[in-house]
């Protein structure tokens, strides 16, 4: 894949203490600007996440792929292995179950990634996942 602009995206949040919580906490992300009590900036591995709060849910649905039916809408990022690792660690002992569980696409060929979806505490999903 190539190289890119980090991007912003905005996302109702519910909870902003929660969801802080959990992308500072949980995933290992910086926190940024903030208006108290309306958002909250996210440094989400180089890109803007705005975490807004509101009791507005995105509606979901499962969409069929290759390796089977994935939650749209969902956002995600391509990590490190060993802070893809480390990411799937803090979510066992924060006993965060796995939307989707960690699972091999692609194997054995030049795109083989390992990936999984969870939900932040508000239900919008992530993929996180890591090439070989």
């Amino acid at each position: 894949m190539s190289k890119s602009n980090p991007f912003h995206l905005a996302v109702p949040a519910g909870d902003l203490k929660s969801a802080a919580d959990f992308y500072q906490n949980i995933l290992g992300c910086k926190l940024g600007n903030r208006e108290e009590g309306k958002w909250v900036d996210v440094d989400f591995w180089g890109n803007e996440l705005t975490l807004h709060k509101t009791e507005m849910k995105l509606p979901r649905e499962r969409h069929s792929v290759d390796m089977g039916k994935v939650p749209v809408p969902h956002f995600g990022v391509h990590l490190k292995k060993e802070v893809f690792r480390k990411i799937k660690e803090n979510l066992s002992k924060n006993n965060i179950d796995f939307l989707d569980k960690p699972y091999i696409r692609f194997e054995g060929q030049e795109e083989e990634q390992e990936t999984f979806f969870i939900e932040d505490p508000h239900g919008n999903v992530l993929e996180l996942k890591t090439f070989e």
